[in-house]
């Protein structure tokens, strides 16, 4: 019989993910019993001490996220930094990868992520705010206190994941040091951004391989300045590039995710091993495209037959975004709204979805030739996705499935999912990378990377 801690233990493990009206009635659903949100809430403060059947027990179990498939005969160890949701962990896992730590500040971001990712005990660490592993917030930390702060906080590991935030780099220190001839290197050049705290990692943890991504429009960002000393910064510390002398729109590093499912999403991607290893010869994102899936689901396959009519727009929001369309037009701007129909590729998801569902508007019926106010137009007004049928188009289902655990609200979702990646994206440049990552690992040196 299961000590009655083990019953508390487990409702403050799924607390980390659901709140307390959820798994009130989701236990009211499994069972008999008489649960709600103040019976659990006075259990946590103390007041009450209620048991679980088995039944109850178990059931609960079930919402914990289960290990991969390949648990425990994992191949490789990566770090998933500025981590949202899981996607490009998603597509790791997927190549036989484990998991080892989790950077993420957003906490609703971590509900979802933690709904969805399994956590394997005694070997996963999970953090919030990555300055709290570089202490870059710190400006009386010493070298020699960031360093071991970062060996003690991140595991050793073979690939580092990153989606971290486009930012400006700040050239006035830079500028300073030209002047009186003094020496810099990243850790000037990057002070005061989030890549920063990347590239201290790597520089103290020299993980064999490593992915970043961001934006497409990263390259050109602040005049392209970011991108530049991003890439020397990457190079300083002992890193090779995947295909830096691309350019232009034939750029293999630039992946579309129409490629994968029925949403133009442009993402630039940033591989990287480490040069002293010698094992990234030949190794180009070009070759991405050999996994690419022989056919695309259709729009229509990923959405579902019966939906919410909250999804619906209101006459008033629909009024308002097909006049700003037609305003817009006539001074030549592309604004606009996105009406799609089940054979369309969509527009960009983005994190704005929620407030007006603009960009990605379900066709239910218009007729453009009739007036909007007419009664065919008025009552097959268009729709918004719903946050599952975004999962779908953000490949976190696949077609005809809901596995995903969505455990927030319609509002936090939207934006989960328009800041993510498409998973199907991920998984295929890791198993691009994953025989350098292998070859890598087998033949890993653990001495200091020689910067150039």
């Amino acid at each position: 019989m299961k000590p009655p801690e083990n019953d508390l233990e487990l409702i403050k493990k799924l607390l980390e993910s659901y709140d307390q009206k959820f798994i009130g009635e989701y236990l009211n659903r499994v069972s008999e019993g008489d649960w709600c949100r103040e019976t659990i809430n006075r259990w946590l403060k103390g007041k009450a001490s209620p048991r679980l059947s088995h039944h109850e027990y178990e059931a609960l179990r079930q919402l914990l996220p289960r290990p991969p498939a390949h648990h425990p005969n994992y191949e490789f160890d990566f770090v998933d930094l500025f981590a949202g949701i899981g996607g490009i962990r998603r597509g790791f896992e997927a190549a036989g990868g484990r998991c080892v730590f989790t950077s993420e500040w957003n906490m609703q971001a971590v509900r979802t992520y933690k709904a969805n990712h399994y956590a394997e005990p005694d070997v996963h660490v999970f953090n919030d705010d990555i300055r709290k592993v570089t202490l870059s917030d710190r400006e009386d930390a010493s070298e020699s206190e960031i360093t071991a702060n970062i060996h003690m906080m991140v595991p050793d590991h073979d690939v580092l994941l990153a989606g971290f935030p486009c930012q400006p780099f700040s050239i006035a220190g830079v500028s300073k040091k030209n002047a009186l001839g003094q020496a810099h290197g990243f850790e000037c050049k990057t002070q005061g951004t989030l890549f920063f705290d990347v590239a201290r990692i790597l520089e103290v943890k020299r993980p064999p391989a490593f992915l970043l991504e961001n934006v497409k429009n990263l390259k050109s960002h602040d005049k392209g300045r970011t991108f530049k000393v991003i890439t020397e910064a990457l190079d300083e510390l002992g890193y090779w590039v995947s295909d830096m002398d691309a350019n232009g729109s034939d750029d293999p590093r630039i992946i579309d995710g129409r490629n994968f499912v029925p949403q133009h999403r442009e993402r630039i991607v940033l591989v990287g091993f480490r040069r002293d290893l010698g094992v990234h010869k030949g190794f180009t994102l070009r070759n991405v495209r050999k996994h690419f899936p022989k056919k695309t689901p259709k729009l229509g396959d990923i959405l579902d037959k019966d939906v919410e009519n909250k999804y619906i727009l209101t006459p008033k929001l629909w009024d308002y975004l097909f006049n700003y369309s037609i305003k817009h037009k006539a001074k030549g701007n592309g604004f606009g709204y996105g009406l799609v129909r089940e054979d369309n590729v969509t527009r960009t998801l983005s994190a704005r979805y929620y407030k007006d569902g603009s960009e990605i508007l379900i066709d239910r019926g218009f007729n453009p030739a009739k007036d909007l106010h007419s009664p065919s137009n008025i009552k097959n007004r268009p729709r918004r996705l719903t946050p599952r049928e975004c999962s779908r188009l953000m490949g976190y289902d696949n077609v005809g499935q809901s596995d995903f655990r969505i455990p927030v609200s319609d509002t936090q979702a939207y934006k989960q999912f328009g800041n993510s990646v498409v998973v199907p994206v991920f998984a295929a440049v890791a198993k691009l990378m994953k025989p350098v990552i292998l070859k890598a690992k087998s033949g890993k040196q653990r001495k200091r990377p020689m910067r150039k």
